[in-house]
Parts: structure tokens; C-alpha cells; sequence
């Protein structure tokens, strides 16, 4: 796994084949922010940046094409820091940051997705790969 340099996306050196995408509903911590994701856990990862250390994030990654936010868009708001080239978006009643956007390695938008907002999923059947953003 590495960073892009110009845009700060993740990417995985991993060709095999892609495991099946399911299909998660999450929120914030007070549910004002809402969303619809189909994601790969199996590639989620846990960043070292400062950011995500901080907060505790592990990520996994949609296309905005497989995101859908179902509420709280006036709820946002927008946290950017070091190359300013993700959106950290939190709730302002709460402060949990549910996902992020930016750019995926081909350019196209991306969003980046804090598996702890998902509802259902046992933390502990995840592994998710090391990601060394500090570096990056």
C-alpha cells in the first residue's frame, strides 16, 4: 500500500481478485448524519497519520458512485489539513467523523469511509492492513 504523492489517495500494490462489495448503512454518533455504502472490509486499513490516530479511524473506500449520504448534509462540516486535498467531514452536533472525500488513485472521486460509523459490523473479525500515513 502507498500514498499518491500529488493527491494524498491510498493505493494497494494488491491485484488479486477484489472480494464481493457488501452493502453497510452508518451514521454519526448521533445519527443526524445518515449514509448507504457498499464496501470491501477486507481491504480497510488503519492509517498512522495524525488525523486517523487521533481519532481512531480505520478506513475502507467507495467510489462515490457506491456512497450515498441520506441526511445530515447542513450538519457537515469541513476539517482539511497538510495538502488540503481530503474533505474530513464530521457532525457538528456530535463531532464524529463518519467519512471523508477525495480522490482516488485514477483521479476519480472517492470517499473514504471511518468502518466504525458502520453499523453491524464486529471490529474484531477485521484485520485491517497497516497504512503508514505519516510517511505520505
Amino acid at each position: 500500500m502507498s500514498t499518491d504523492q500529488e493527491t494524498g489517495a491510498v493505493t494497494t500494490d494488491d491485484v488479486s481478485q477484489p472480494a464481493p462489495l457488501r452493502r453497510f448503512s452508518g451514521s454519526c454518533h448521533c445519527g443526524a448524519v445518515h449514509f448507504e455504502t457498499s464496501l470491501d472490509l477486507s481491504k480497510a486499513i488503519a492509517c498512522n497519520c495524525s488525523i486517523c490516530t487521533t481519532k481512531g479511524l480505520i478506513l475502507a473506500f467507495a467510489p462515490t458512485s457506491g456512497f450515498a449520504l441520506l441526511s445530515g448534509e447542513d450538519k457537515l462540516k469541513e476539517y482539511r489539513f497538510n495538502r488540503h486535498v481530503i474533505s474530513h467531514l464530521f457532525c457538528a452536533a456530535c463531532g464524529v467523523e463518519s467519512f471523508a472525500r477525495g480522490t482516488a488513485p485514477d483521479g476519480s472521486a472517492m470517499v473514504a469511509v471511518n468502518v466504525r460509523a458502520l453499523h453491524g459490523v464486529d471490529l474484531a473479525e477485521l484485520s485491517p492492513t497497516p497504512f503508514n500515513g505519516r510517511a505520505a
